[in-house]
């Protein structure tokens, strides 16, 4: 896919030929170069460059991307060089065990500072898999230096920059996804199809359940900033906070990070969790695009200073002008979608990932003139987007709508009371109160969008 590799390969090709008066010998080329015997060629495959090395990367993103005969990993960056080393030697393991690989390779190049993989020719598209406070300013910068982008949920913290965002991916006409997988799971999937191919009636509620938060803080501990992590680079757009092991993540170790539990990085699993379920609330209302005209909730933080500061539980409503209303609560992992003639209710884990009321509804068929939607891996639906240049099934508009509702529920929350909002304008009418909401406090230069 890379403007490299095809110059390249013709540049090889070409000084191959013999010169004038030279002995005609036979030209042997290798099969990995022209895509023979179950390689894919050079043309055809996509450089991505892994933008954060964490848990999520080493336990699903990068085992993907490696097992994937079209697709060259060529570049880790994260700011933790710990993390960066482990990756490498994990990155030519993978390689190093595949078969049809058109090359082995020993070392794969690494760097601390995103803004080096970003500058690569070689490189087609990037895996952003860092703490959320990071995603959109390195989505904007991969966007606007030309990478299609793979980026982690939640995909914003603040409905002003997924606004941004989603519309600076338009004008420069690049491929996006959302990296959420719950769209690729088969229980979701057909739950979803049932209800917009009318199996339960009309749709009039939706229910969806995430785990609850953290339900105690750890206490500040004062610590020196670790050698192998750039702790400025790692908190970037965020406020300067001291160094504590539990406000970054586990030194030289893989367990859940603090910042997971912190607003400065992250809100909690009011975004984090709510944009799997949600998402797929959205989808089968048919409203993955747009949003609700109206919200309100209620929810309880740990007490005022605590270092984790996220809601411990939730619950709000939204509304919508078709009439749906959609609850989100601390309840589990699930979506459930209520209509007029039965439900159906998709789990996240546990021995029953799919069932409905009346039990016919899991049985019936959906004709070839039914609404229908691809069924594959997230970042296969990526990989074969850059490739054909269409859309993904969750781009980076889908991607901000879905991120919104936690976000809405969280302004309504903080406030207290129910708000009015309009979902094309994407403001709260005749609030501005609310409205300052919208977007976060300024970052640190160079960071600010």
């Amino acid at each position: 896919m890379t403007q490299r590799t095809k110059v390249s390969r013709r540049r090889f090709l070409g000084t191959v030929a013999p010169a004038a008066g030279a002995l005609a010998l036979p030209i042997v080329v290798p099969c990995s170069v022209l895509g023979a015997e179950g390689t894919v060629a050079p043309s055809n495959r996509v450089t991505i460059g892994m933008i954060g090395v964490g848990r999520q990367v080493l336990a699903y993103n990068l085992p993907f991307f490696v097992s994937q005969p079209d697709v060259e990993v060529v570049a880790l960056c994260d700011v933790d060089r710990w993390r960066l080393d482990v990756t490498e030697e994990r990155s030519a393991s993978f390689y190093g065990e595949k078969k049809n690989r058109p090359r082995k390779i020993p070392k794969c190049p690494k760097c601390v500072d995103f803004r080096e993989v970003l500058a690569r020719k070689d490189v087609d598209a990037v895996m952003i898999s860092t703490p959320d406070h990071w995603h959109v300013p390195m989505a904007v910068a991969a966007v606007k230096a030309g990478k299609d982008v793979c980026c982690e949920k939640p995909l914003t913290r603040s409905i002003a920059e997924g606004r941004l965002l989603s519309d600076l991916v338009t004008k420069h006409r690049r491929v996006f996804r959302t990296d959420s997988e719950f769209r690729s799971l088969p229980n979701f999937h057909r739950a979803v199809e049932l209800v917009r191919n009318g199996r339960i009636g009309r749709l009039q509620t939706i229910r969806t359940g995430v785990p609850r938060g953290p339900a105690s803080s750890p206490e500040y501990v004062a610590m020196p900033v670790p050698e192998e992590l750039n702790y400025d680079l790692w908190l970037g757009p965020a406020a300067r906070k001291p160094y504590t092991e539990n406000r970054v993540h586990e030194r030289q170790g893989y367990q859940r990070p603090g910042w997971m539990n912190i607003r400065d990085y992250c809100d909690g699993t009011i975004t984090n969790w709510t944009t799997h379920l949600n998402d797929i609330a959205q989808w089968g209302n048919n409203t993955d695009r747009t949003g609700p005209f109206e919200v309100e909730g209620r929810g309880t933080y740990p007490p005022a200073g605590s270092l984790w500061n996220v809601l411990i539980e939730f619950e709000f409503t939204c509304r919508y002008a078709n009439g749906v209303k959609l609850i989100c609560k601390s309840d589990g992992a699930y979506t459930r979608f209520e209509g007029t003639e039965g439900w159906i209710q998709a789990n996240f884990g546990g021995k029953q990932p799919l069932v409905a009321e009346p039990k016919s509804i899991l049985d019936s068929k959906i004709g070839p003139d039914g609404i229908h939607f691809p069924l594959k891996h997230e970042k296969r639906d990526f990989l074969d987007a850059v490739k054909s240049r269409g859309p993904t099934l969750a781009d980076a508009e889908v991607g901000h709508r879905t991120t919104s509702l936690g976000h809405l529920g969280q302004i309504a929350i903080q406030l207290g009371r129910r708000l009015k909002w309009d979902p094309d304008k994407e403001r709260f009418p005749d609030d501005e109160e609310a409205n300052k909401m919208l977007s976060l406090p300024p970052g640190r230069a160079p960071w600010t969008l």
